[in-house]
């Protein structure tokens, strides 16, 4: 029996780049010894996307296309994706054609030779800006050397392939707030890195917000990591050490028949420390709502319409 690839490309505002990408990923697969479907999530896109991929899907079964009812997010789309997979691995790469679909064969080589999970490392990126670039590799280098995650690329993936087994593995966990990518690498199993050039967007402009990657960067540590509350706990520590050996020494000067004043002096430490327990608040605050979000037990997706009968319409994951 032929073994089965699935590709899954979350899609946002693409109407203009999924003909182009079609075509591409057909001359690419059809040279491979597989079988395969494309399945695109449309994070319900403001312009012709779903249109599109519906006309494509009906003259390519190969095709199934799936349209939220609102915006998601990219990695709720993903996680749609890999609900409805039935390929034995799956691919998932971007709408934008930043993630070159040529390169999918060197994935599937690698899944060939025993690999799981099968890491596009980003190299050179072409068409971000310095601070784009400089942001992300902050970002990896907390995830890698802080919160321990050393088997996430140094310079970022968020193209890779999985098998079969993982996607099985990943529909049993049932977070809401969690970066995908690094809860995959969290998972384990037999991975592999390759390095490509990113390429920059062909049409439109990215939906990848400032406010988004806040976010993902809060959930991706607070998701693997209880290290927040540590820090909140040794500062709470150094700075009750700091006030008792304060108060020792103005009880000593007050013996010794020097009174300190100081009015200004004492509405900076109130500052301060008031300023310590609202950061602190807040970070403590991070955790309590996500156990909050993911208590209600919502879906984390929900599907308007599809080119073809869902698999999993209220999965979260």
């Amino acid at each position: 029996m032929r073994r089965r690839l699935s590709l899954i490309t979350p899609a946002y505002n693409e109407e203009l780049n999924i003909p182009v990408l079609y075509r591409r990923l057909v001359e690419v697969l059809d040279q491979v010894d597989m079988d395969w479907e494309w399945i695109v999530t449309d994070d319900h896109s403001s312009d012709r996307t779903f249109d599109v991929l519906s006309q494509i899907s009906q003259r390519d079964g190969r095709v199934r296309a799936f349209r939220f009812s609102r915006n998601f997010g990219s990695h709720a789309g993903i996680s749609c994706g890999l609900c409805e997979a039935n390929g034995d691995c799956a691919v998932v790469l971007a709408a934008d054609l930043q993630d070159p679909p040529e390169l999918v064969p060197r994935l599937l080589k690698a899944w060939q030779g025993g690999s799981q999970v099968v890491w596009a490392a980003r190299g050179q990126r072409k068409g971000e800006t310095a601070a784009t670039v400089g942001m992300s590799k902050l970002f990896y280098w907390i995830m890698r050397n802080v919160i321990g995650m050393r088997e996430l690329a140094a310079t970022g993936a968020d193209f890779f392939l999985i098998d079969r087994r993982v996607i099985d593995a990943y529909r049993t966990f049932d977070e809401r707030n969690v970066n995908l990518f690094a809860l995959v690498a969290w998972m384990g199993f037999r991975q592999e890195t390759v390095t490509y050039t990113k390429e920059a967007r062909l049409h439109g402009t990215s939906g990848w917000t400032l406010k988004k990657k806040i976010k993902m960067a809060v959930d991706s540590i607070t998701a693997f990591s209880y290290l927040p509350v540590r820090v909140m706990s040794w500062t709470g520590v150094i700075t009750a050490f700091g006030g008792f050996a304060y108060a020792l020494f103005v009880i000593y000067n007050a013996l010794m028949g020097h009174l300190m004043e100081g009015w200004a002096s004492l509405m900076v430490m109130v500052m301060v420390l008031g300023g310590f327990n609202m950061l602190m608040l807040g970070i403590l605050g991070e955790y309590v709502w996500r156990a909050l979000d993911e208590s209600r037990r919502r879906p984390r997706y929900t599907i308007e319409a599809a080119t073809t009968e869902t698999l999993c319409t209220t999965r979260r994951t």
